[in-house]
């Protein structure tokens, strides 16, 4: 038998959102090309090569009980505008801090540019194929 919830308890969803919590995920994408020249000698990925990035940003924190939401997704977008504007069609390797462009590296990268503007950043989650992914959480 199901027993009475706190959304059935008489509480609006006015009292739930004030208490509530949550994490939102935006996606971007840019394409570029790097190479790995700290690996070895006849490693594959040692030679310049492309990929289709994908960049899931996780921001969360307290829901706005004005708005009804943790964050305007528009923030987001403005705040990574202007990297991907840098990294999109661009050899990675000539990007200051992206030396040996490996995916956890463009990971902690993005998170250093983007820490200071978006409050309760939780995850950085860079894809440079569809099963290859890395996910960052703002830890050096």
């Amino acid at each position: 038998m199901l027993t009475e919830s706190r959304f059935d308890s008489g509480a609006g969803w006015r009292d739930l959102a004030c208490a509530m919590r949550a994490r939102l995920s935006k996606i971007f994408h840019f394409e570029a090309a790097h190479t790995l020249p700290t690996l070895p000698e006849g490693h594959r990925c040692r030679q310049m090569h492309g990929h289709s990035f994908k960049v899931v940003i996780h921001v969360e924190g307290e829901v706005n009980e004005a708005v009804g939401w943790v964050y305007d997704h528009k923030d987001i977008t403005q705040a990574m505008e202007p990297l991907l504007d840098q990294l999109d069609h661009a050899y990675l390797n000539d990007i200051e801090g992206l030396e040996s462009p490996t995916i956890e590296r463009i990971a902690a990268w993005f998170w250093r540019k983007l820490d200071p503007s978006l409050p309760g950043l939780a995850e950085i989650c860079v894809h440079e194929t569809p099963n290859s992914s890395c996910s960052f959480y703002g830890e050096f």
